[in-house]
């Protein structure tokens, strides 16, 4: 199947690039829009019900008419002169956020013009005055805007109030200062708008350089990253269109890391089909360029169809997560590696038939074989010493490794820089309020079926959770109408975005509202602290279900890939090593190294899929040639020597490219991204460089052709079992009925 798909898209190349070229064209103009429409989720809504904090906005929601897709934006108004609020400024403070809580807010046109599909924000805004400083220097103003914190559109829409809200005010001498999760992303966007700039040109400009030295042409450094581009473009618009079908509702951090990954995984795709190419050209001078891109496609189509697929594989086991944002970023990105494996057989083999050798033009050195290069040599090192190469690499991945010995889980949610605008504006209300207040916690409290909540009951309530150290005022009681449930807002004397907060939501405060509730009722807290602190627990579940899961997938892959036993087995010990030496390595940066508080809590899981999945790709490229060339006559050794010189400069190069594309998330301002860019990137090059081209060759070359048992072949390269088999039959795979040489 694969041969037959890529010999068509080599055959009929024009019309394959035209078909993808709208196709692309037409997805990449309505990606935006769809993703906006199947991104509406906040965190709380990925948590399953038995959770604390999912249960109270459950409650919300039937007892109150609140829905979870709402975000609080806190307003502090005071005199532009620094004195204390008069009774004026007081009465014109009231009447300007009851004007503003009638006036409508439009979404704004997006900066880069029309977006077809793009959801709607526009709303009048829930506003409501909120508590004033007790010195008299601020009053507070709460407005709730509809939509996740991180939706462009709801952040135009902020954007447009904010600057009403600003001129109204003014207009009556007050100063207004803005903070909460929409202006914590906001103006953290803003701030950090030219470094991530910078950051992304940066990561293009990696790739055509390096593209550029090892290709020494420049048609060969654009083409495949204009090709990635495009299917991405497609991509994003597939996975929010698969979203919107099936009603998930996506995580709005998608579309970023869904770039990120294929732009690493598709340029590394391309790339081990123009070695491939040059190769195929190099040795076979007389052939037509359609009939090379046909072979080149044949020969690597089905390795880069078991790299994809055990992509796909490790994030599909993200199903069983019990934490919802896990269980959408597993079938996002697997159908965005989907789209990208099926451009990888048709669009990228079709590329190659047209451009031919003018894709390297105007190197021409490429057409010699050099037998003396970097990567023969490195070669001939390892197939003449591997056991000291494979020591070497097993020290240096076990003294990474020791690292990880005393990790802790740092559960802090995002850190917004602290010279932003709406950092400033939380720290004054903070010198006067509690911390927590312009991110207030709730307490719900439902009554048993039959049964009605009463003042006395929610007071004692009240009392026990003022009692609990670390709570700063609780608000009095709100009964709902039928008097069945009842809610109270908890200020919590810590940032809620802290640590502190959340040890002290899930532990004494949730203990103090289960012990307190009403009798025949039930309590439950809920908040950003509240949220995480459950998050983390489902985190912590998810971890010790997906590894065993995700791992059998990858083997079972590389089983059907290898045919075999001791080379899967081989290198899934190698991959699981390379993993925790990538994990030691991050502990020792981040932890002891940079002094945080320890490593993100989500960083095991992300970094266990990406390395482990995408570092899986180099050691599938490395197999795949080590057998090939193992099917041929002469000792196991020179076979180890010839596939290192042919796929060292694919893996070296690739490996950069990715590693690279991860990296540039470490200028995100984010610490837990920055954690994610800095471990993904050193776990690719070690999968590269210390894995594929050092550890596994040095094995096969120790073990021989006895890797591939129980297929037991002679000092000749042929089988014993069945004996009837040649070395070419040995190199095709379930995936190509035909021969791989």
């Amino acid at each position: 199947m694969i041969r037959a798909l890529t010999t068509g898209s080599t055959r009929h190349a024009w019309k394959v690039i035209l078909l993808w070229a709208l196709v692309c064209g037409a997805m990449t103009v309505l990606a935006p829009g769809l993703m906006s429409r199947a991104s509406d989720a906040q965190t709380g809504d990925f948590l399953p019900e038995k959770y604390d904090s999912a249960a109270a906005l459950q409650i919300a929601e039937d007892k109150f008419g609140m829905t979870s897709d709402t975000t609080p934006v806190t307003i502090l108004v005071a005199r532009s002169d620094g004195a204390k609020l008069s009774p004026a400024d007081l009465r014109n403070t009231a009447a300007a956020a009851e004007q503003l809580g009638r006036e409508r807010v439009e979404m704004p046109e997006p900066e880069d013009g029309p977006t077809p599909l793009l959801k709607d924000r526009s709303q009048t805004p829930h506003v409501e005055l909120g508590p004033a400083a007790p010195d008299g220097s601020f009053q507070l103003v709460t407005a709730t805007l509809r939509g996740g914190a991180m939706d462009s559109g709801v952040q135009g829409v902020y954007k447009e109030f904010r600057d009403a809200a600003e001129a109204r005010f003014a207009a009556d001498g007050l100063r207004t200062g803005f903070t909460g999760p929409i202006p914590d992303a906001v103006d953290t966007a803003e701030a950090n708008k030219t470094t991530e700039m910078v950051a992304g040109l940066l990561t293009f400009g990696l790739i055509v350089l390096l593209n550029v030295l090892v290709f020494r042409s420049v048609l060969a450094a654009i083409v495949p990253l204009f090709a990635v581009v495009l299917i991405g473009g497609a991509a994003t618009g597939a996975v929010a269109g698969m979203a919107l079908l099936t009603g998930i509702e996506l995580d709005a951090s998608i579309p970023s890391l869904i770039t990120v990954v294929l732009l690493g995984i598709g340029v590394d795709y391309f790339l081990f089909l123009m070695f491939r190419f040059r190769e195929q050209l190099r040795t076979h001078p007389d052939q037509d360029k359609r009939a090379a891109a046909a072979v080149t496609a044949g020969k690597v189509g089905a390795a880069v169809t078991c790299a994809a697929l055990t992509i796909v594989a490790a994030f599909a086991t993200l199903g069983v997560a019990t934490f919802g944002q896990f269980r959408v970023l597993g079938p996002a990105i697997a159908v965005a590696v989907l789209v990208m494996l099926l451009a990888s057989l048709t669009l990228m083999p079709a590329l190659l038939a047209v451009c031919g050798r003018g894709l390297f033009w105007p190197a021409k050195a490429w057409k010699r074989d050099r037998e003396g290069g970097v990567a023969a040599r490195w070669g001939d090192r390892i197939a003449a010493r591997p056991a000291r190469f494979a020591l070497g690499a097993v020290v240096l991945l076990a003294a990474l490794s020791a690292g990880a010995v005393g990790m802790r889980m740092n559960y802090d949610i995002a850190e917004s820089p602290q010279d932003t605008a709406s950092a400033g504006t939380a720290a004054e209300i903070s010198r006067a309020l509690p911390a927590g207040t312009s991110d207030p916690h709730t307490v719900y409290v439902a009554a048993a079926p039959g049964r009605t909540l009463d003042e006395q009951g929610l007071a004692g309530l009240g009392r026990a959770v003022a009692g609990v150290p670390g709570v700063g005022q609780v608000a009095p009681a709100t009964l709902s109408a039928d008097r069945t449930a009842a809610r109270m807002d908890v200020l919590l004397t810590a940032s809620s975005n802290s640590a502190e907060a959340r040890d002290l939501v899930s532990g004494p405060l949730r203990a103090a509202v289960q012990g307190s509730a009403p009798d025949g009722s039930e309590a439950h807290v809920t908040g950003t602290a509240a949220i995480f602190a459950d998050v983390s627990e489902a985190v912590d579940h998810d971890l010790k279900v997906v590894f065993p899961v995700a791992a059998a997938l990858i083997a079972l892959i590389l089983f059907l890939l290898l045919r075999c036993l001791l080379a899967p087995l081989v290198l899934m010990l190698a991959v699981g090593f390379g993993f925790l030496a990538t994990l030691g390595a991050s502990v020792l940066a981040f932890q002891h190294i940079a002094e945080h508080p320890g490593v993100s809590f989500t960083l095991p899981l992300v970094l266990f899929l990406f390395v482990v999945a995408l570092g899986t790709d180099y050691n599938i490229l490395i197999s795949d040639r080590l057998r090939e060339e193992m099917a041929k006559p002469g000792s196991a050794r020179d076979a180890v020597a010839r596939a290192v010189r042919h796929t060292a400069p694919a893996i070296a190069t690739a490996g950069i490219v990715l590693a690279g594309s991860f990296a540039s998330l470490a200028v995100n301002p984010d610490k837990s991204m920055q954690e994610i860019g800095f471990a993904t990137g050193l776990g690719i090059l070690l999968s590269s460089f210390v894995l594929s081209l050092t550890l596994v060759p040095a094995l096969a070359a120790l073990l021989g052709r006895s890797i591939w048992w129980p297929r037991r072949p002679d000092r000749s390269g042929r089988h014993q079992r069945p004996a009837e088999e040649s070395h070419e039959a040995w190199a095709v795979t379930p995936f190509e009925k035909s021969p791989m040489r």
